[in-house]
């Protein structure tokens, strides 16, 4: 068989241009654009990898940020447990310091209260004595004993001092003559005249002695000459005592408003 090489060589011409043809208008616009699809693909790729790194390290950022407030929520909450254990005991602390206050505060008051009762009883005990031993005097100044009171009278007014005469004796000089002498009971004549002539004696030789009744002197008399009395009767004595009684009571209570022992107190306890 004979070949014709003039077709084939025109063949295979055609064949190129196809060829050409075919890469020129087909092949390179279609790689071309496969090449910037791919390109656009990978810039996306990259961008999704880009982003997906930026969210994971948010993510990251996010959970150790939540692994720091836990924690921190642990410690606050830790802190204030602690707080609220340490208020809890200074509460607790405070209440027990204030019960106690309170109670030695009452102990104290019912110990004050206590003395103070006593110091009454003791004083209202006191009085009613003095008011007793007043009662019986008194039952017994209209007996025979008020017959002594002007021999009495007379005895002390002899055992006066010198100072006590010489001030009677000016004061006698400076009034009217005249001297008042009071007793419980009315005197006789004859006890007035015993008083008038001691009086004379011892004071002033030409006073005039004024008898009176007053019913507060118990077993006794009170002269007054001017502005100078002497009195000798149980009344006088009675109120002395009261008052060495409440000067007794008095001083209890001072030592107990400063803490010191009562000497009873401490005698006994020795």
């Amino acid at each position: 068989m004979q070949i014709d090489w003039l077709t084939v060589a025109a063949q295979i011409f055609n064949f190129l241009v196809l060829v050409w043809l075919l890469q020129r208008f087909l092949y390179r616009p279609i790689t071309t654009a496969m090449a910037r699809r791919e390109e656009r693909i990978e810039s996306r790729l990259s961008e999704a990898r880009k982003a997906r790194a930026k969210v994971e390290a948010e993510a990251e950022d996010l959970r150790e940020k939540q692994e720091r407030l836990e924690a921190r929520r642990e410690e606050v909450l830790r802190e204030a447990r602690q707080k609220a254990e340490a208020l809890r005991e200074d509460l607790e602390d405070d209440l027990r310091k204030e019960i106690e206050a309170r109670r030695t505060s009452w102990q104290d008051h019912l110990d004050d209260e206590r003395d103070e009762l006593a110091e009454r009883l003791r004083h209202q005990a006191g009085h009613q004595v003095i008011e007793i031993v007043g009662r019986v005097l008194r039952d017994y100044a209209g007996s025979d004993l008020a017959g002594q009171v002007a021999g009495t009278f007379v005895d002390r007014l002899t055992d006066l001092d010198d100072e006590a005469r010489d001030k009677l004796r000016a004061a006698a000089e400076r009034a009217d003559g005249t001297a008042t002498l009071q007793s419980s009971v009315p005197l006789k004549p004859a006890a007035r005249s015993q008083i008038t002539r001691a009086i004379r004696e011892y004071i002033a030789p030409d006073i005039e002695v004024d008898y009176r009744e007053d019913d507060d002197l118990l077993l006794g008399v009170r002269l007054t000459i001017g502005e100078q009395t002497v009195e000798w009767s149980a009344t006088r004595f009675l109120h002395r005592l009261e008052t060495t009684l409440d000067e007794v009571i008095e001083g209890g209570l001072r030592r107990r408003a400063a803490g010191l022992p009562d000497p009873d107190d401490s005698a006994e306890g020795g």
